[in-house]
Order: C-alpha cells, then sequence, then structure tokens
C-alpha cells in the first residue's frame, strides 16, 4: 500500500481516484487542494498563477499524469506558440511521470510522446501556428494551457469552443505579468462561477529548494523592487524609471520585406546556470524588429551548431557575431557548419554603447516567439539604491543573454552609424 496524507488521501478518495485497496502518496501544495479536490468534470476551469518556484507546474503535470492513469484520456497541452516539442508541457510531464516508479510503469514516454498503457494520449501543440489543427480535435477531456498570459485573445476564442467533450476541463497556469492580460481579465479580474483559481508563490511551496533560496536571496539584492515582486511575489509588471528599455518596445507579429537589408545574427555563450542565446533582428526605417531568438541551459557545444539552425532558420548563410570571450567555441563552431561565425569586438563602455544603440530606435519590435527576449526586456534593469531609491547608470548583470546577443549582431550597424551613443545613456 502507498501511503498518502490523511486529508489529501480523503479529498482523492472522494475523487474516486485510488481505492482504498491501493492509495498512492500523492502530495501538492495546500493552497491547490481546493482546486483539485471536485471530481472531473464538477468544474470548467482550475488555474493557478504566481511567482517562481511555486511548483504549480510539477503539480498540474502531475494531476494530469495521474488522472490519465485514472481513466483513459485526450489531454491537449498548449503554448501559444510552439517551434518544437521541446517547447511545451513535455519535459515536465516527463519529469514528473518518471519521478514516480509506479506512474511511470504505465507510461510509454517516446522522444515526441506520451501514452498510458490505458491509452490516454498527451498531444503537444502551438495554438497561433495550429489553430485549424485544434479546431480538428475531437474528444479533448483535459487542456493544458501552459504560460497563460502569452495566449491572446482570438486563441483564446478559438481555443475554448474546441474542448466541449462531456466533463472536459482547462487548466491555466501563468506568472501575471501584464494586467488586464486576456488570462488576466478572465480568471483574477472577473473569475467564472466554474473556475477554481489559487495564486501561489515560493513560500507556499512546502518542498521549496535551498537552490533557489539562494537564487532568491540574490535576486532581492540586485533587482529593483518591481521586478523583484514580479518574479518571485507573482505581482503585475510595472515599468518604472529603472526599466532600461520600458516602453520602448512591444509584441508584434511580421514578417520581413524583400526590400529589408540583411539580418543581423548575434550569439552569447552560456552552459550551467546561463543560457546560451541566439538571435535574429533586423534594421528598417529605424526601427528593431527582433525575428528569432534561440536559447538553452546546459546546451552542449557538440550541439550548438544543430540548435541555433533549428531555431533560427538560415542562420548558418549569415555572419554571426559571439561574445569574443570564448575565441575556442568560435573555432569549434566554424569548423561545425557555421562558416560565417566570428568574434565581436567588446571594448571598454561597449555594454553602455550597445544598449544606447538598441534604444537609440524608434520602436523595438518583438516577434511574440521570441518569448524569453520579451522577459528580457521587461526585466532589465538599472541599478536602484534600496535606501535613497536612486537609480544609478549601472545596469543589473542578469536577464541580459538575449540582449547581450542583439548587442553583438549589431556592432558593425553600430560602428557604421558612427554616432556616440554612450552620449545618449
Amino acid at each position: 500500500m502507498f501511503l498518502v496524507k490523511k486529508s489529501l488521501q480523503e479529498q482523492m478518495q472522494l475523487q474516486g481516484l485510488f481505492s482504498m485497496e491501493k492509495v498512492a502518496r500523492i502530495e501538492l501544495p495546500p493552497k491547490l487542494l481546493p482546486v483539485f479536490a471536485p471530481p472531473r468534470g464538477n468544474v470548467r476551469y482550475r488555474c493557478a498563477h504566481g511567482g517562481r518556484g511555486s511548483a504549480k507546474s510539477f503539480s498540474f503535470a502531475m494531476m494530469a499524469a495521474i488522472w490519465g492513469y485514472r481513466e483513459t484520456l485526450r489531454i491537449l497541452c498548449v503554448r501559444e506558440f510552439m517551434s518544437s516539442i521541446k517547447d511545451s508541457f513535455f519535459a515536465e510531464l516527463k519529469n514528473v511521470i518518471n519521478s514516480m516508479p509506479w506512474l511511470s510503469s504505465q507510461y510509454d514516454i517516446g522522444v515526441d510522446y506520451i501514452k498510458g498503457k490505458n491509452g490516454t494520449l498527451f498531444i503537444f501543440k502551438g495554438i497561433r501556428n495550429n489553430s485549424s489543427s485544434i479546431k480538428s480535435l475531437s474528444s479533448i477531456d483535459l487542456c493544458i494551457a501552459e504560460e497563460s498570459e502569452q495566449i491572446g485573445e482570438s486563441s483564446w476564442l478559438d481555443l475554448e469552443p474546441t474542448i466541449r467533450a462531456p466533463k472536459s476541463e482547462i487548466w491555466c497556469i501563468w506568472n501575471a505579468k501584464l494586467e488586464n492580460s486576456p488570462v488576466d481579465k478572465r480568471f483574477i479580474k472577473n473569475p467564472p462561477d466554474n473556475a477554481l483559481v489559487a495564486k501561489l508563490n515560493y513560500s507556499d511551496n512546502p518542498w521549496f529548494p535551498s537552490v533557489l533560496e539562494t537564487q532568491r536571496l540574490r535576486d532581492m539584492e540586485i533587482m529593483d523592487a518591481s521586478t523583484y515582486r514580479h518574479v518571485w511575489d507573482g505581482a503585475y509588471l510595472k515599468n518604472d524609471e529603472a526599466t532600461v528599455f520600458a516602453d520602448k518596445w512591444e509584441i508584434k507579429e511580421f514578417t520581413p520585406d524583400r526590400k529589408w537589408e540583411r539580418p543581423y545574427h548575434g550569439l552569447d555563450f552560456g552552459f550551467s546556470n546561463d543560457p546560451t542565446a541566439g538571435c535574429k533582428v533586423w534594421i528598417h526605417e529605424e526601427n528593431l524588429y527582433i525575428e528569432y531568438e534561440a536559447f538553452k541551459i546546459g546546451l552542449e557545444l557538440d550541439d550548438t551548431a544543430y540548435f541555433l539552425k533549428e531555431k533560427i532558420p538560415d542562420i548558418e548563410k549569415h555572419v554571426i557575431r559571439a561574445d569574443n570571450a570564448r575565441p575556442e567555441s568560435i573555432s569549434y563552431l566554424k569548423r561545425k557548419g557555421l562558416s560565417r561565425i566570428e568574434a565581436c569586438k567588446k571594448g571598454k563602455g561597449s555594454i553602455e554603447d550597445g544598449i544606447s544603440f538598441i534604444k537609440s530606435h524608434r520602436r523595438i519590435f518583438v516577434h511574440p516567439r521570441c518569448k524569453n527576449i520579451i522577459e528580457e526586456l521587461s526585466l532589465y534593469s538599472y541599478k536602484v539604491d534600496r535606501v535613497t531609491g536612486d537609480i544609478s547608470t549601472n545596469i543589473v548583470d542578469t536577464f541580459n543573454h538575449g540582449i547581450d546577443a542583439i548587442r553583438y549582431a549589431l556592432e558593425q550597424a553600430m560602428k557604421a552609424s558612427r554616432i556616440d551613443y554612450s552620449k545618449l545613456i
């Protein structure tokens, strides 16, 4: 017999998830117990929002896998944009299932699929680029919308009527960044009667790990108050004077025209804690357009060329300016298919000059598929004195990997402009 905490055991048995003869040990953050207490089909929406380290995604993945174990379900996992299975809820589900031997024995996990031995099937889709195929899906019992804040109103209008099987539900997970976003209006500002919504932060996670606590304390020291509250406390992100790019940018879908001049590509190296970050950007009519990104933590150098070519179309055909602190990596990638990669020429003041050049454009347009760069532009900030509240000209060294890649990409364009951008900062 598997053991379970009594209060949660009683709720699970009320749902009929487990019999008295065989009870599994299932643990959830206390704030999520009311969300998952009603049996399947008794509510339409189950939602959780909040900051980093709250165990939202892990908990929802665990409950989805358990539901799929208990009965045969078709479970659709969506994001607004999903260029590959690696960008989906797949990894979270795989991690959860493999962490429980009794559960992993009931699932077949492949490179790009998860199937239950009872016939349960997990389906992974990006809404924006697959709206017609999602509309054609039949008998979806459960839809999990991860990073729900990025889902636009038109996508919600396509998605919700598609999930219409008997007892079907929609689950949403997000960190509230923008007030009055579609998901904010639906489930925070005006939640329907058939929705169960909980806010979770790191303080609500009984298993909050020490490594994240170390990161949280560091962020408390270096981040401005608004950014910290958003990242860790799940508060709306308020643009203020400390935000480097403030209202300079916006999210916008676009397709480069043939009349546009060549694109610019940049690469910032990372590995264990920081992501390797690549980008493809354009300059047109004094506006900066960020079209593609490639982000991954723990990316092996052997896999870097393939990863960049997978994420950024035709990158191998163009000059790529990379961080000059890694000449051996640049040399290696040059031999592995990125023949036009070269080191940027960083020097004293290059960060300030690069940031000023980016800000010198009339407007910065970011394609919605570039979710990591969108986050960085939102959070990249000047240091703020915690006693006086004074904003310095020094920039916090975090949320900057994609921005660094953009600076490298634009190095030659900045030099060609022949303007002293350091005077504009």
